[in-house]
C-alpha cells in the first residue's frame, strides 16, 4: 500500500503557497521531490523574480492568514505554511498563520476580520466570490482536459481578473484538487432510480447538493468536511461524493467494504481557493492587480504538477472499486446535471457568468454536443 502522507503533504503545500502568491513570494531555494511517483519541482526565488519582474516589497507587509487544515497545527498545510513563513521574510512579508480544523469557523473568522486572507475550499469561498465559487458546479467541467482549459482562462485572461473581485474580497488563486466521484456502499445502487430512498451525505453549507439529492428521491443527511467520511465508514449514510485525494487519508475503503463501488464519472471538479481582503492589500501594494496577473501567469506553468498528482492518486485506488457506466447512462447523468445547473443558476445559487464560461469550455472540447446549440446556459 502506498503511503498517503507525502501526497497529502504536497497538496497542502500547493494550497498554502497560494497565500504567498498574494505577497509575490515563492520558495527561496530550488528543490525537486518525488511524490507518489511524480516529480515535483519548486522554482527558486531568482527564477520567480526573473519570470515576473517582481522584487521584494519596499516596506514590511504583515498578513494574518486563516488556513483550513483538517489535522490542525501539525497538519500538512500548516507544516508547509510554517516553512513559507521563513521564506516570506526575504520578500519583506511577515505571515501570522492560524490553523483551523473546522473550515466553517475559518471562514467566519476571516469574514469577521480576524484574518486578512484564508485558504479554504472553493465550495466555501462562494460566500466571498460567487463567480469563482461557482467553478465547482455540478457537471460544470466533465474531464481534466476541460479543467486545464478553464484554469488557463482563469489564470491568464485579464478580462476574468475583475470578476475575482466582489465587494471587499478578492480571489488570489485557485488550485485544482480533482474530480468528485460518487461512492456507494452497495454496487447494486447503479442507477439514478436506485438511489431513491438512500441516505446521502451533503455539505450543510452547500444547498445545491441537498436540492439534487431530493430530486433523486434520496434522503440528504447534513454533514461537513470533518464528519462526512465517518458517517460513510460507519454506515450512517449509503452514498457520499469525494475526490480521490481523500480516499486513503479518510479510509473511505472502510465505507465501501466488499460490496461498494465508485462511479467513474465526475459529479464536479473540486478546487481550493485563497481569498483575501482587497483593501488591506491594495493599501500596502498599490500595483496589486498588476502583480497578481504576473504571478498568475507564472503559477499556471506549475499546475501540471497538481494534475499529475491527481492522476497518481486516482490510479492508486484499487481497480476493483471502479464502476464504469455505458455511454447511454453517462449521457443521462450529464443531462440530469445540466438540468440541475440550470435550476440552480435560475434560483441564484450559481453565477450565470461562470456558467457561460464553463459551457464555452465544454463546447470547445466537444462542439458536437447537443447543448452547444442551446442558449439557456
Amino acid at each position: 500500500m502506498k503511503t498517503t502522507k507525502p501526497l497529502f503533504h504536497h497538496m497542502g503545500r500547493i494550497a498554502a503557497s497560494g497565500v504567498l502568491m498574494l505577497a509575490a513570494a515563492v520558495a527561496g531555494a530550488a528543490s525537486t521531490a518525488t511524490v507518489n511517483g511524480v516529480s515535483i519541482v519548486i522554482p527558486t526565488a531568482a527564477e520567480f523574480e526573473k519570470a515576473t519582474g517582481i522584487k521584494p516589497l519596499d516596506k514590511p507587509l504583515n498578513i494574518r492568514v486563516c488556513i483550513f487544515d483538517p489535522v490542525g497545527n501539525s497538519g500538512p498545510a500548516m507544516q508547509y505554511a510554517k516553512d513559507m513563513v521563513l521564506q516570506a521574510k526575504r520578500w519583506n512579508v511577515f505571515l501570522d498563520i492560524r490553523a483551523y480544523t473546522d473550515e466553517r469557523i475559518a471562514a467566519e473568522d476571516f469574514k469577521a476580520g480576524q484574518c486578512d486572507a484564508a485558504a479554504i475550499s472553493t465550495f466555501r469561498a462562494k460566500q466571498f466570490n460567487k463567480f469563482i465559487g461557482s467553478l465547482d458546479s455540478v457537471g460544470g467541467l466533465q474531464d481534466y482536459a476541460q479543467v486545464r482549459t478553464a484554469m488557463n482562462v482563469l489564470y491568464t485572461n485579464p478580462k476574468v481578473a475583475p470578476l475575482m473581485i466582489e465587494g471587499p474580497y478578492q480571489i488570489g488563486g485557485v488550485v485544482p484538487l480533482g474530480a468528485v466521484y460518487v461512492m456507494v456502499n452497495d454496487r447494486s445502487i447503479n442507477s439514478i432510480e436506485k438511489a431513491a430512498g438512500k441516505k446521502v451525505a451533503v455539505l450543510d453549507f452547500d444547498k445545491s447538493q441537498a436540492k439534487m439529492v431530493q430530486q433523486l428521491g434520496a434522503q440528504p443527511v447534513a454533514s461537513d468536511m470533518t464528519n462526512f467520511s465517518g458517517k460513510f465508514n460507519n454506515g450512517q449514510v449509503d452514498i457520499i461524493a469525494a475526490p480521490a485525494i481523500v480516499f486513503r487519508p479518510l479510509e473511505l475503503y472502510r465505507g465501501l467494504g466488499d460490496k461498494g463501488g465508485i462511479f467513474r464519472i465526475p459529479l464536479a471538479m473540486m478546487s481550493g481557493s485563497v481569498v483575501f481582503r482587497r483593501e488591506k492589500f491594495l493599501k500596502e501594494v498599490p500595483d496589486l492587480d498588476d502583480k497578481l496577473q504576473k504571478i498568475r501567469n507564472f503559477v499556471i506553468t506549475y499546475l501540471d504538477q497538481a494534475y499529475a498528482l491527481i492522476d497518481s492518486v486516482e490510479k492508486d485506488i484499487p481497480e476493483r472499486y471502479w464502476m464504469d457506466l455505458s455511454k447511454e447512462d453517462k449521457d443521462k447523468y450529464f443531462r440530469m446535471m445540466r438540468e440541475a445547473r440550470l435550476q440552480l443558476t435560475q434560483d441564484g445559487t450559481y453565477d450565470p457568468r461562470m456558467m457561460a464560461l464553463l459551457k464555452k469550455v465544454r463546447c470547445k472540447h466537444d462542439p458536437s454536443n447537443y447543448e452547444c446549440s442551446l442558449k439557456d446556459e
